[in-house]
């Protein structure tokens, strides 16, 4: 996994360190973009859900706020409070952190083991704004049960659907 040492939209650094020995959930995600809503309220009770089983979660926010302020520190608090995030929701201005992941949308999954090996880079499930289906996490699910349970997902995995990165 690569190293990242950021802080979220309050002030507070965080650092891939930190959850040294635990499975990681990295997401990459914003505010703004409609595949991020569209799931939203469903990740955040996904979080709630799997932080209680053992999975550390943290979001980033990699795009450039100053063209995207929909995206800016402040309109993530915001978000935060209207979603019910309770994991922390970092702030990657430099955007080196979206580059060191090769993340390339919004949202965008990175599901690590315990020691920090990618075992799962993939959608949250198969529902998208235009389509007719619950948003679920069932892909995401099934990697974190199964990361939890020491076993290692399919790799056969269907990438993330969603928004560009905004690049500066």
């Amino acid at each position: 996994m690569p190293a990242f040492d950021l802080r979220d939209a309050h002030g507070k650094s965080f650092s891939s360190k930190q959850f040294l020995g635990s499975p990681l959930l990295v997401a990459f995600i914003c505010n703004h973009c409609p595949f991020v809503k569209h799931i939203a309220y469903a990740f955040s009770d996904f979080s709630q859900e799997y932080h209680d089983h053992g999975l550390e979660i943290v979001a980033i926010n990699s795009n450039d706020f100053t063209r995207h302020p929909d995206d800016s520190p402040e309109q993530m608090i915001e978000e935060e409070r209207r979603r019910g995030y309770t994991f922390p929701y970092l702030i990657d201005e430099t955007q080196r952190v979206a580059s060191d992941f090769d993340a390339a949308c919004t949202p965008d999954f990175f599901l690590f083991d315990r020691h920090h090996l990618l075992a799962y880079h993939g959608q949250f499930d198969s529902s998208r704004p235009s389509k007719d289906l619950p948003v679920t996490g069932k892909d995401l699910r099934a990697a974190a049960d199964l990361v939890l349970s020491g076993d290692a997902p399919d790799p056969d995995q269907m990438p993330s659907s969603g928004c560009n990165i905004k690049w500066k």
